[in-house]
């Protein structure tokens, strides 16, 4: 029997896992041994939909028959935003459906009540994407360092600023201009301000430092600071002085305390978070038995 999937929102994000369950449904099922079909995609947008060939799959706008269907075993929230977002994955979920979520803002915000919807219907919620793309973070704390004590945690957590900055750093560019650079390349939103404003970093180092110490972090403790003030003379003096600006989430637990801020953050030209550059992201993390690692 086909494992089905149903994805809501064919956005950027959503329309690449559509593209990737059409397109790659073969290595899916060599490389896990199920037979993984897209089966549903919920989108009010037609014009989402134009590039794919969706014959056999169903299409709808309105998600509502999907909780019931049998045939569905995972369910992709994949529209971004606390609400209709929320009241549809709290629906897949008291319907026994695994869900999966990239939205890190509804992660940040209402994480807990979320994960104990799913342990009480007995379903998965999984959320890897919503930290740092396809860097396997959030596997990698829950699992490959559950044993270690967690000293700190840097990570380079927005494509957006990351590119910025690094044009403002080697090719001596001043931030408006690199700016609309990024919109035109589709690295940023318009408007921008969740990105430069430091807000969805944020929003992953809540998720990343409530994993760190198994301990709810609330957003609003938070502080954030965005690159939109960081001039090209910052830029300079810092070069000058031997590092590169980076916007960094930064967890540490100081004196039995969980420290979480966002902001720019000197890091030395010697580091290896100094050295990722335009929209990539990375997560430097320091632990007792693991020692540094670097995803």
């Amino acid at each position: 029997m086909p494992f089905g999937v149903a994805v809501i929102g064919a956005g950027v994000v959503g329309g690449g896992v559509v593209k990737t369950l059409l397109e790659n449904g073969d290595a899916l099922r060599a490389n896990t041994g199920i037979d993984i079909r897209l089966t549903h995609v919920c989108e009010i947008n037609p014009d989402n939909l134009k590039e794919f060939d969706l014959a056999g799959v169903t299409v709808i706008d309105d998600p509502e028959t999907l909780w019931a269907d049998p045939g569905i075993q995972v369910v992709c929230e994949l529209i971004g935003g606390e609400e209709p977002a929320k009241s549809f994955i709290l629906a897949a979920l008291r319907a026994g459906k695994n869900v999966v979520t990239a939205n890190k803002m509804l992660l940040a915000m209402h994480g807990p009540e979320l994960s104990k919807a799913a342990v009480d219907n007995g379903v998965d919620l999984r959320y890897e994407a919503a930290v740092a793309g396809t860097i396997p973070i959030i596997k990698a704390l829950r699992e490959g360092l559950v044993a270690n004590r967690i000293h700190s945690v840097d990570g380079i957590l927005n494509g957006t600023c990351n590119y910025i900055l690094t044009r403002m750093t080697y090719d001596g560019l001043e931030f408006d201009d690199v700016l609309k650079q990024a919109q035109e390349l589709g690295f940023a939103e318009t408007p921008p301000d969740l990105d430069i404003e430091g807000h969805d970093t944020a929003h992953k180092c809540q998720i990343i430092a409530s994993l760190c110490y198994a301990s709810k972090v609330d957003l609003d403790s938070i502080p954030v600071e965005g690159i939109a003030n960081v001039t090209s003379g910052d830029i300079a003096d810092a070069l000058e002085m031997g590092y590169v600006i980076k916007l960094l989430a930064i967890v540490r637990e100081v004196d039995g305390e969980i420290d979480a801020r966002v902001h720019p953050t000197l890091v030395p030209k010697d580091h290896l978070l100094a050295s990722v550059r335009n929209e990539f992201n990375a997560i430097f993390i320091e632990s007792d038995i693991a020692d540094a690692t670097l995803y």
